[in-house]
């Protein structure tokens, strides 16, 4: 930030911000402990513990699952990475922009919109990252991993996960006026995907246009990527499909991202 010239690009301008975001995060990660670890751990014990002792399922059922447990613990992290970053892009980018206006006293050094933007959705990253690990650690003891190379994929495709909705999410937040909206994003976005997307039963248990809407859903990409990782029954062909789409979603959202919040900022 002490810098004189402008940053050559996004990213030098991103690691310019470095020491900000550190701070932030020094700051504030005791708060996220319940709702990044606790409560997550708590759905698997509940839903995959509990309950997964009175399902009785085969594993062709429970799309290649040996157990209940097996087929909710891959679910969990995929959604986890999921609920993290709507928490992370929301009403914090709305504080930046519009309450603490921060992004304005950021951008009135050399830094420009594209380096603010990578510098945040980069702190998501991480935060989606950190999450993860603590999660899969947490519940490799429950041996529903079938190897530590599709564990250490799986990791790697939660960081994926979490920037398809993050940069889109991050996008929509920018460009808003007021909170209000917010509301909308969690009862009618990210509480039925939680629910519907594959995390706790298999999509092909709905009817029809409801299977075919889930499908369609980043998250049911994400917790069937994360499902074949994990249990090692990877189809290479879907892995594929769900890398595209999520990868798609990050670089459309970015572009979108940079615009929403550069003609806020201006206007």
């Amino acid at each position: 930030m002490s810098g004189s010239t402008a940053p050559a690009g996004p990213l030098q301008g991103a690691l310019r911000l470095l020491d900000y975001w550190a701070t932030v995060y020094r700051r504030t990660w005791r708060g996220s402990i319940v709702s990044s670890f606790v409560t997550p751990l708590l759905y698997v014990l509940a839903m995959g513990v509990l309950l997964g002792g009175f399902v009785e399922a085969d594993a062709e059922t429970l799309e290649g699952a040996t157990s209940y447990l097996a087929f909710v613990v891959p679910g969990m992290v995929a959604a986890t990475s999921m609920t993290t970053v709507v928490g992370e892009v929301t009403y914090p980018v709305m504080a930046m922009v519009k309450w603490n206006k921060t992004y304005y006293s950021m951008t009135a050094t050399p830094l420009s919109v594209p380096d603010v933007v990578l510098a945040h959705l980069g702190f998501v990253a991480f935060r989606v990252a950190v999450t993860a690990a603590v999660f899969l650690a947490v519940t490799a003891p429950f041996g529903v991993y079938a190897s530590l190379p599709g564990v250490l994929a799986a990791f790697v495709a939660q960081v994926l996960i979490g920037m398809a909705f993050a940069a889109p999410l991050y996008a929509f937040s920018a460009g808003l006026r007021d909170e209000s909206a917010f509301s909308i994003v969690f009862r009618l976005g990210m509480i039925p995907m939680f629910l519907f997307s594959g995390a706790f039963f298999p999509v092909s248990n709905l009817d029809a246009p409801l299977e075919a809407l889930a499908v369609a859903t980043p998250l049911w990409h994400g917790v069937d990527l994360t499902r074949m990782l994990v249990l090692g029954l990877p189809d290479w062909s879907m892995v594929l499909v769900h890398v595209a789409y999520l990868a798609v979603l990050v670089v459309l959202g970015w572009w979108w991202a940079v615009r929403r919040l550069t003609r806020r900022m201006v206007l």
